[in-house]
């Protein structure tokens, strides 16, 4: 059995709220679009519900959960407007540049998002150059987190055993999935989204082994195992 507290073979970050503070406009986009189709629902809300899951998940638990089928071309919209909004506001997280140019094992990232949302985050913050060529996301398997697909997915290609790996989420999903797959997982809480609870009971209560707020503590995180 792998040592809990050794160093991890590889580690796997989420994309959106880890690595670039998007949360708060997708989040901010995704609750007025869902406004103007009828569902009476605030941004606190969607972040409660939604933050960690794709947009299909989104939309089948709108339908099942709410009653409301959206009408043709609404993901596509959302989407489109979600770029938009990335384009002029998005921002990498801080310290996160300078902590992965640190690294000195293997990483890459395993996203929630599409391929285009994901690779236009990576780009319009700089982070692009880290990650090419090791960049996951959930179109690429059957079912989205919180099951276990992605990142088994991405430590296959990877070349890691899940056991090796240690994931660094923000989303009680991305820590379900994580800890689904066998993987440990840290709890990232210094995005923009996790303002009301930086101390992130809720994916310590999901099995996150520890939770941070700065990326200035990532090597250390990593470190620890």
């Amino acid at each position: 059995m792998t040592d809990p507290h050794s160093p991890p073979a590889l580690v796997i970050f989420d994309c959106d709220g880890v690595l670039v503070d998007s949360e708060p406009i997708s989040l901010g986009v995704l609750t007025r679009g869902l406004n103007q189709i009828g569902l009476a629902i605030d941004i606190e809300t969607v972040r409660a519900r939604y933050a960690g899951t794709s947009m299909v998940s989104i939309m089948q638990r709108v339908a099942d959960e709410d009653g409301i089928r959206p009408p043709e071309g609404f993901s596509e919209r959302v989407k489109a407007e979600t770029l938009r909004a990335f384009e002029a506001e998005l921002s990498a997280m801080a310290g996160i540049a300078e902590a992965l140019a640190a690294f000195r094992l293997p990483f890459c990232v395993a996203s929630s998002s599409d391929p285009v949302r994901l690779r236009c985050s990576l780009t319009l913050t700089g982070l692009l150059p880290y990650f090419d060529g090791r960049i996951f996301s959930s179109a690429e398997v059957a079912r989205g987190k919180p099951f276990p697909d992605l990142f088994l997915h991405a430590a296959a290609r990877m070349g890691a055993a899940p056991a090796t790996c240690l994931v660094i989420e923000d989303s009680v999903p991305g820590v379900q999935a994580a800890r689904a797959a066998g993987m440990r997982v840290a709890g990232f809480t210094g995005g923009g989204h996790w303002g009301h609870d930086r101390t992130g009971r809720d994916l310590s209560d999901a099995g996150a082994a520890c939770v941070f707020t700065a990326h200035a503590d990532l090597g250390r995180i990593v470190a620890a195992g």
